[in-house]
Formats: structure tokens, C-alpha cells, sequence
């Protein structure tokens, strides 16, 4: 390695490595060492292997002095061929093992990468819904990237970096002052000048970079949400295109200039460095070729030194940036470990039980919730925020009561913010209650399995979210050993067999994101497709149609008909009249059910329901009502 390469190495470590000043953790250290465990056996192979790397590294340049000594000797050629074929099986074998090394490398980060990244994601499943509802996408997706990939170069460069730099050092040393210790000492004078310029411009470099950095993602997002159709349209409606493209022209132009400004610090760096390298060599050959004149010094051990110092400054370089490398892994394994200490809410019992076969009762008992602060479900740097936001623990529903019977359609009916969708939100357990009891079929859901509690409810939202994919893979999701025919079927019921079977590619047609290359009707109606593929036996609807035409409405009402036949249903409506024909309607407010009864008890004994029933239908038609 010569002297510019190891000066852009130097560079590149301390402009992208992120030190902070903090004490090593051995609570870290042994976190980190579970981890490598899996891997012990290649990790001890990988560092020996760098151990004999390095060691043969330093035996070319004392092999190249000795042909020089040969040649001015004037030896037998055999000798010269001898020490050439030597230097040859030398460089062979620093090649091959590279390559052993490399694999080794590959095999323990990429290995690392999959443990940790299976880790996060796994423990980020189990993480209720208010920590979604909380969280920037993009900043866990960091963590799944760029923080794993940080910490895995630990192992792949940063460990295998020291030893083998730390084994070069010591032997080239040794050898370069077993042949001429007084140059050695006075190369090693001029290392302060090689050093110190790459930390200091390193560090105005990693500035500039991490300008650059932000306002790249000030950009990104820019693109990001003007380029999504939503975004568009809003910038086309409401928007001012001439003062959108000046910002994004002044970010642009910052990062030029900072780009510009970037190419001169590292060139004035490396010319400098270079510069250096040049005068320690002008040094070793001309204090060298006095000595070898003197008759102190051999010719050879003149070249030998030579190629030696450039073995001597690029360790020492490396090993003075080492400590930024190493804080660096740390830290990044650090942002991974918060994700994996972050406690779910929802933890299941130990030997739960399964849902008894058979038809299935809700019940509610004195049920009392408070949706958790902030800091039991997040955390400040996901959030993107300097401090969490206190706020929380403020009961939001107060002793919720009903039961619904097995086969019976229960409704949910009252104002925005009432606490209708909090009341959904505990039967398939997204939420624990802090007080009181969620029953299905006489059982707590917290002594049930999740599996078990997955499998016999099923719940449609109103956005009617579906993934990225296939037709087939959205239906899919409820129940992967579905058949084909079973696909259709579900499509026939919910009133979409027509519409897939004309579309590109039938079933394996792609919806878009969130299902936008469909309409909402048609999206809901999938959605609902999807729930009787699951065939759960506790169905919840909140508000299903909210968003809907009429048309549409009508076209999911029917839909909604084949999914809620002979199951029990929680139903929350904002259209009073989809739930006319419910066995219980119950009227909340507050987080409390003020009224309860059927929808004509209830116009009968007037009070809050008769003022939403008034509201909506008093000055306009009757729509239909489903059966």
C-alpha cells in the first residue's frame, strides 16, 4: 500500500466514521459478543488469517533487499532466481489468502447483518400499534440499515483492521530497526505530520459531508412527497410551483458548492500527504545511500527500508483513526440494541390457551384503557425529536360493559373521538385494557394465544390498507394454503370475480401502494375478500363505508353481508342506517355507553341516538338497508 492510498483511507475513515465521547459499555461489549458467538469458529480463522497476511506483507520488502544485495554482491544467478521465485510463492500466497480472508470477512458480516436485521424485525412485530402510530418509517428503516450495516463493520473491517495493522507494526518495526535503527527513529519523527493533517481535515471533511448529507435529505423528502400522487395534487391545487423548484434549487445549490469545496480539501490533503511521503523517502534513500557509502549499510537494506516505511506509516495512520472506527461500530450497535431493549405491551402468557372451537361470545367487563405515553412505546431519535412528547395516560374509556352473543351483530355508534375504534382496537388485542376484562367465549384474551386470537377474529378498517403486491398475495396473507379456487370463491362472494378476472394478469396483477391502482370500493371489497378467506368467527367492521359513494357503498354493503352471515360482529358506523337491523346498537360518548338497545327502543326512548338519527336522516332519503 502506498503512501496516497493510505492517506485516502485515512480520509475516508474519519470523514464517515461517527465518534461521539463516551465510554466504552462492557454491557454493550457483551451484547455484542452474543451476537459474534455464532461465529466464533470463522472469527478465529479470519484473524489468524490476517495474522500470517500481515506477516508476509513485511517479508517482501526484507526479500527485495536481499536481491539487491545479491546483484551488487554479484551472487550466482541462482541465488537471485531463488529470491525471485521466493518473492513470487510470497505474493501467490498473499493473494490467496486475501481472498480466503475476504471470504471469511463476507461470510461473518453478512452473517452478522442477517442476525441482526432477523432480530430487529422480529422484535418490531411484537411492538404494539401506538408504536407505529409514533414512529418514522424512514428512521426504523435506518436502523434496519444503515445502523446493522455500521455495526457488522465491526467485525468485517474495523477488527480484522487493528489485528492485522497492529501485527504489521510490530514486525516492521522490529525488522526496521534491526537494520538501521537511527533512520527508523528519525521516519518515525515525521509520522505527526502525516498523521495529524488527516484527523483535523478529516474532521472538516466529515462536516461538510454531513451538510451535504442533510441537505440531500431535505431534497429526498422534497421529492418524496411531491412526487406521490397525493403530494402532487396538492402542489398543482394549492401549491406554488415556481416557489417549490426555488427551494429545491437553493438545497441543490448548497450541496454544489459544498460539493466544490469538498474536491479542494481532499486534494490540498492528499498533495500535502504526498508531499510528506516523498520527503520520508528522500530521507530513507539519502540518509541510507551516506550509510551505505560509509560501509555501514548495505545497498539492499537501503531499498528494504524503503519499502518498509510505507509498511510502517499506513498501520500507524490506520491504528490513529482505529479508536474513531471502533466508537463508531459502537454506537451504531448501540441505535440497534435500543430498538431490541424497547419492551412490547402485548406479551403473550406462557402455556396460553387457544380459543375454544365453536360459535364465540365478546364480552366487555368494566373495561377501562389510557393509551400509553410516549415513552413506554418509543423512542425520541425514532420519532426524530429532541425530547418525547409527556403526554399520555389519560383514560380514554371508563367501564365499558356489553356482551355480544355468539352469532349476534353489535353496533357502535356516536361521535368522532368517542372511543368507538378504541373499543375494536382490544378484542384482537392491539391494545391491553388497564382495568376490567376482555372476554371471548368466557376466557381473558390475555390468558389466549396470539395465534390462536388471530385466527378467530377478523377486522376491516376503513382505509381498506393493502400491500404493494399481487392480488393473489394480499388474499394470501389471511390464509397462504389457500387454493385457487377458494381465491375465487372468496372473489365471487365479495362481488370482485368479474373485476380480477379482466385485469392484466388476473390474480397475480399488482395492486400498487396501499391498493391505489384500485378504487375505494374495490379496495374494501378485496379487503373483505380477504376476511372470508380467514373464515374468522369474530368479525369487526370499523366504519367500512365511511369514505364511499354510494354506489360503492351499496356494492360493499353486499359484500359485507356474506362476511358477517352466522358470525359474531362488532360494528361501528358512522351511517346510522347500515346498522338498523343490529341485534344491540350501543351509543357511545366520551368513552362511555350512555344508550344500549335495538335501533327502534332506541328512537323510542329518544335521547343522544335519536339526535344522530334526527341529524342524518331528517332532511334526506332513507338509504337501503342491508339484510
Amino acid at each position: 500500500m502506498d503512501m496516497e492510498v493510505t492517506a485516502w483511507n485515512s480520509l475516508y475513515t474519519t470523514m464517515t466514521a461517527q465518534e461521539e465521547r463516551r465510554p466504552i459499555s462492557r454491557a454493550t461489549l457483551r451484547r455484542i459478543a452474543t451476537f459474534a458467538k455464532p461465529h466464533r469458529r470463522q472469527l478465529g480463522w479470519f484473524l489468524l488469517l490476517s495474522v500470517v497476511t500481515a506477516a508476509l506483507a513485511v517479508a517482501t520488502p526484507v526479500l527485495a533487499g536481499q536481491v539487491v544485495d545479491a546483484i551488487v554482491g554479484a551472487a550466482e544467478p541462482s541465488v537471485v532466481i531463488g529470491l525471485a521465485v521466493l518473492i513470487a510463492v510470497i505474493a501467490v500466497a498473499e493473494a490467496g489468502l486475501g481472498l480466503l480472508t475476504r471470504w471469511f470477512s463476507a461470510n461473518i458480516g453478512e452473517g452478522l447483518i442477517l442476525d441482526l436485521r432477523t432480530a430487529v424485525f422480529d422484535h418490531v412485530q411484537k411492538m404494539p400499534i401506538a408504536f407505529f402510530t409514533r414512529t418514522r418509517t424512514g428512521a426504523l428503516v435506518s436502523r434496519l440499515n444503515n445502523d446493522v450495516i455500521g455495526a457488522q463493520r465491526a467485525f468485517s473491517d474495523t477488527l480484522s483492521g487493528v489485528v492485522g495493522n497492529l501485527v504489521t507494526l510490530v514486525l516492521t518495526l522490529i525488522v526496521m530497526l534491526g537494520i538501521s535503527w537511527q533512520i527508523t527513529l528519525l521516519a518515525l519523527l515525521l509520522l505527526p505530520v502525516f498523521v495529524l493533517p488527516a484527523r483535523r481535515m478529516g474532521t472538516k471533511l466529515a462536516r461538510l459531508e454531513r451538510d451535504a448529507a442533510n441537505l440531500n435529505s431535505s431534497m429526498s423528502t422534497q421529492m418524496t412527497e411531491r412526487f406521490s400522487a397525493p403530494g402532487a395534487t396538492l402542489v398543482k391545487l394549492f401549491g406554488r410551483p415556481t416557489q417549490e423548484s426555488a427551494e429545491f434549487a437553493a438545497r441543490a445549490s448548497r450541496v454544489r458548492d459544498i460539493g466544490v469545496r469538498t474536491a479542494m480539501v481532499q486534494w490540498i490533503f492528499i498533495t500535502a500527504l504526498t508531499l510528506v511521503s516523498s520527503l520520508a523517502l528522500a530521507l530513507v534513500y539519502g540518509l541510507g545511500g551516506v550509510f551505505a557509502l560509509a560501509g555501514t549499510l548495505d545497498p539492499g537494506a537501503v531499498v528494504s527500508l524503503a519499502l518498509l516505511l510505507t509498511r510502517l506509516y499506513a498501520p500507524l495512520t490506520a491504528l490513529a483513526s482505529a479508536r474513531v472506527e471502533v466508537m463508531s461500530a459502537l454506537v451504531s450497535f448501540e441505535r440497534v440494541f435500543e430498538i431490541l431493549d424497547l419492551t412490547p405491551l402485548i406479551q403473550e402468557k406462557p402455556g396460553a390457551a387457544a380459543v375454544s372451537d365453536g360459535p364465540v361470545a365478546v364480552e366487555f367487563d368494566q373495561v377501562r384503557f389510557a393509551y400509553p405515553s410516549a415513552d413506554k412505546v418509543s423512542l425520541a431519535s425514532l420519532e426524530e425529536v429532541s425530547t418525547l412528547d409527556t403526554r399520555g395516560g389519560v383514560e380514554v374509556l371508563h367501564g365499558i360493559s356489553f356482551r355480544a352473543e355468539p352469532g349476534q351483530m353489535v353496533a357502535l355508534v356516536g361521535t368522532s373521538g368517542a372511543g368507538k375504534s378504541t373499543i375494536a382496537q382490544l378484542i384482537p388485542r392491539l391494545y391491553d385494557a388497564d382495568q376490567g376484562k376482555v372476554r371471548i367465549s368466557g376466557t381473558d384474551i390475555r390468558e389466549l394465544s396470539t395465534e390462536s386470537l388471530r385466527g378467530a377474529i377478523g377486522m376491516v378498517t376503513q382505509d381498506g390498507h393493502l400491500f404493494h403486491e399481487s392480488v393473489r398475495a394480499n388474499l394470501l396473507l389471511a390464509r397462504p394454503e389457500a387454493t385457487e379456487a377458494e381465491l375465487w370463491e372468496v372473489l365471487e362472494r365479495s362481488r370482485l370475480r368479474d373485476l380480477v378476472a379482466s385485469l392484466p394478469d388476473g390474480l397475480d396483477t399488482v395492486v400498487g401502494e396501499r391498493g391505489y391502482r384500485l378504487s375505494g370500493g374495490e379496495r374494501q371489497r378485496l379487503t373483505i375478500a380477504r376476511l372470508l378467506l380467514a373464515h374468522p368467527r369474530v368479525v369487526i367492521l370499523d366504519e367500512a363505508t365511511a369514505h364511499l359513494d354510494s354506489t360503492s357503498e351499496a356494492s360493499v354493503q353486499a359484500a359485507l353481508g356474506e362476511a358477517l352471515a352466522g358470525r359474531t360482529a362488532i360494528v361501528i358506523a358512522h351511517r346510522l342506517s347500515t346498522v338498523r337491523a343490529a341485534d344491540q346498537i350501543l351509543v357511545v360518548e366520551d368513552g362511555r355507553i350512555v344508550q344500549r338497545g335495538t335501533h327502534t327502543e332506541l328512537l323510542a326512548e329518544g335521547g343522544r341516538y335519536e339526535e344522530l338519527y334526527r341529524t342524518q336522516f331528517e332532511q334526506q332519503p332513507t338509504a337501503a338497508v342491508p339484510s
